[in-house]
Formats: structure tokens, C-alpha cells, sequence
């Protein structure tokens, strides 16, 4: 089991509490750190039955720099601008074999236990 993580979000830090409650300590990814590459984030992205911009962390300020909400970005396009700008990636993301869950309530994450 892998958790893609960020330790200053609370929920992120909340699902990997569950994930360790459980008794599993599952890879930790800070893809902040170590953003996933395009093929990784597409085989996330399908994983959870996502198209990129509903991955999107549109809150962010980047979103709003890069005028995201206006662009009719492909798959590639929108996936290759989260790799450059991990803040976009939507956390936490969860992922054992091939079934991934977003971690948003941390609760969704009992699915995978």
C-alpha cells in the first residue's frame, strides 16, 4: 500500500493514521518531494476513475496563475502540469495494487483495509 502524502495537510495526515490504525504502514510518497511522474499520475488518475481536472486542487494558486479553469487542456497536457506543480495533485491519494482512493473524507480509505 503507498500513500501519497502531504504531512501539513490534515487530512492526508488523518487517512494515514487510519491506514496505520488498521496495522499496516503503507510506502509514504511526499509528492511534494517527489512528485509522481506522467505515466505514474496516468495510472493513478485511472486507477481512481478520475480525468486529471477532477484531481485538481483548484483552490490552489497556481490553478488560478495558470488559468486552468479556462483551458481545454488534453489528458497528457493537464496530467504533465500536475507533475510541474505537485500543489495541483488533490491528496491524499491511497493506492494498493490496482485500486486507489482518495483519502478525502479520510474515511474512504477503510475501502482498502
Amino acid at each position: 500500500m503507498k500513500i501519497y502524502h502531504n504531512p501539513r495537510c490534515r487530512k492526508s495526515r488523518e487517512t494515514l493514521q487510519l491506514i496505520q490504525d488498521a496495522g499496516i504502514e503503507p510506502e509514504i510518497i511526499e509528492y511534494l518531494k517527489e512528485p509522481p511522474s506522467v505515466e505514474e499520475l496516468d495510472a493513478i488518475l485511472k486507477k481512481l476513475k478520475l480525468e486529471p481536472q477532477d484531481g485538481m486542487r483548484k483552490g490552489e494558486a497556481v490553478y488560478k496563475e495558470l488559468k486552468l479553469k479556462d483551458k481545454d487542456l488534453t489528458r497528457n497536457e493537464a496530467i504533465k502540469i500536475m507533475v510541474e506543480n505537485p500543489k495541483l495533485i488533490e491528496r491524499p491519494i491511497v493506492v494498493k495494487g490496482r485500486k486507489a482512493i482518495l483519502g478525502r473524507p479520510p474515511e474512504n480509505v477503510k475501502e482498502l483495509l
